[in-house]
């Protein structure tokens, strides 16, 4: 596998430019990233760098907004309000196009943290179990952001693993040696890359957290990196790997579900990281020194904030009145309509903002069912899906089904379960499905309810700034620079 050892365009204009931003995250303290001109030469050092790192992946043009917000938005989920703050207008309507700033910034900042990933890795201070861990995290978090680029910005695995995905960067632009511009790796060649960095991370992170750390889910522990394993498995296709990787979570890595009602509002109420290992593996602080404000995702889907991400109808009505999950889904009205607002985040009247969910139990199981279930093994993936149905919903008939019939409503389960938290549209990409998004006539600003197989904005298009200042990266189809 080729793997290129420079940076993109667009990386390495954030390094010039990231120290100027007067009025974003990147101001805000701790700094978002070790320096050029101040090696990691310390513990200290490293682990200074690493919370650099997961604050650069909780800015609102990554996953503390719009990474997040895509996945539902552009699937069939959610729509925009008519009545808006001219927030997301472009991808709400899918009129998006090459210069669009929130794809260029969704690209520009997931190599950003990928650079400061590159630099934890890259670094050479002994070995210990401190060091061992922090480079662990940096691993799985270049994974992550890998799997999210390969996601919006090239075909599905499942439907050709030839196709152009994005260029693979494993090595800081700190290295001694000539800038290279890097073409797009292949899909199979990203897969490969996050694979291979997840099992790593995986055999170096000790079980116990070290003493320089803090324990608690605001950072990759080894069985979440176990855990974003299986959701890269289970999008590749490889069913086996994806069984084999969620099992290992649920066999050792000691999570639970909430064991009633009440446990599981009261956990959607919480603002602070857990350390009890109750639903939660990993997600992003959100905390009164640093989170998002206005630009967060939680302000424009919380009622409290804009409230301007409201839910389809058809997301709404696949909630029985006795699942629990449709407590998480508000009834009320936005002007002369009826409308159902989102109430996952729904601490935007406090200081400390909701945890930005990344890794859940019940995501792990699901892709546990799903693969045993295309693995033709219906008695392990009707178990597994029957343990989260029914713990969601105490009335819900334990499910019976087998084949396809299976699959289907393991994929319902996903969609009712992670509504909200950006899967939905990679579920659709990789499974190749057409779909309906619903509300999108009198209640939104535009008109786009039909998405095909074919559409060529199941992929975001290549930022022009990128391909104008590097010649080896291709343009996806069906847009222009």
């Amino acid at each position: 596998m080729k793997i290129n050892n420079k940076y993109t365009a667009l990386a390495l204009a954030m390094l010039m430019t990231a120290s100027s931003c007067s009025d974003s995250f990147l101001d805000e303290s701790p700094t978002t990233a070790i320096s050029v001109e101040h090696a990691i030469k310390t513990d200290g050092d490293m682990m200074e760098a690493t919370a650099g790192m997961y604050r650069v992946l909780q800015g609102y043009y990554l996953f503390g907004r719009n990474a997040t917000v895509f996945g539902d938005m552009l699937a069939d989920n959610v729509y925009l309000s008519s009545s808006n703050s001219n927030r997301l207008i472009p991808h709400n309507n899918f009129t998006f196009v090459a210069g669009n700033a929130e794809t260029r910034m969704l690209w520009q900042q997931a190599y950003y943290a990928i650079l400061q990933a590159n630099r934890i890795i890259g670094s050479e201070i002994a070995e210990n179990d401190n060091v061992k861990y922090l480079k662990g995290e940096a691993y799985a978090v270049r994974a992550l952001c890998y799997l999210n680029l390969v996601n919006w910005f090239a075909t599905p695995h499942t439907v050709n693993p030839s196709a152009p995905g994005v260029p693979v960067v494993t090595v800081s632009t700190d290295v001694a040696g000539p800038l290279t511009l890097p073409a797009r790796n292949t899909v199979a060649e990203v897969y490969a890359q996050i694979l291979s960095d997840l099992q790593t991370a995986f055999a170096m992170m000790p079980a116990t957290t070290p003493t320089i750390h803090i324990s608690n889910t605001n950072f990759f522990s080894k069985y979440a990196v176990k855990a974003l394993e299986a959701r890269a498995q289970l999008y590749k296709g490889d069913y086996q790997k994806a069984k084999d990787a969620a099992l290992e979570v649920v066999q050792n890595g000691g999570y639970t579900l909430s064991a009633t009602k009440a446990a599981f509002t009261a956990y959607w109420a919480a603002t602070t990281p857990r350390t009890d290992k109750l639903e939660t593996l990993f997600e992003l602080n959100n905390s009164a020194i640093a989170n998002n404000g206005v630009e967060g995702m939680d302000w424009m889907y919380a009622k409290g904030g804009l409230g301007e991400l409201l839910v389809t109808d058809d997301t709404y009505a696949l909630y029985s009145p006795t699942d629990m999950r449709r407590e998480l889904i508000l009834d009320g009205t936005r002007g002369n309509n009826q409308v159902y607002y989102v109430n996952k985040y729904q601490n935007t009247a406090n200081t400390d903002r909701d945890e930005i969910k990344m890794l859940r139990y019940a995501e792990v199981i699901l892709t546990l069912a799903e693969s045993y279930a295309r693995l033709a093994d219906n008695t392990n993936a009707l178990q597994y899906l029957n343990m989260l149905a029914q713990n969601r919903d105490p009335e819900q008939k334990a499910y019976t089904l087998t084949g396809s019939e299976l699959i289907n409503a393991i994929l319902l389960e996903r969609r009712k379960e992670l509504a909200f938290e950006g899967l939905r549209f990679f579920d659709l990409t990789r499974t190749n499905a057409s779909y309906t998004r619903q509300n999108m006539g009198a209640k939104a600003a535009a008109i786009y309810p039909t998405v095909t197989t074919t559409d060529f904005r199941r992929l975001q298009p290549i930022p022009e700034l990128e391909i104008a200042a590097n010649p080896n990266v291709s343009q996806n189809p069906g847009y222009s620079n």
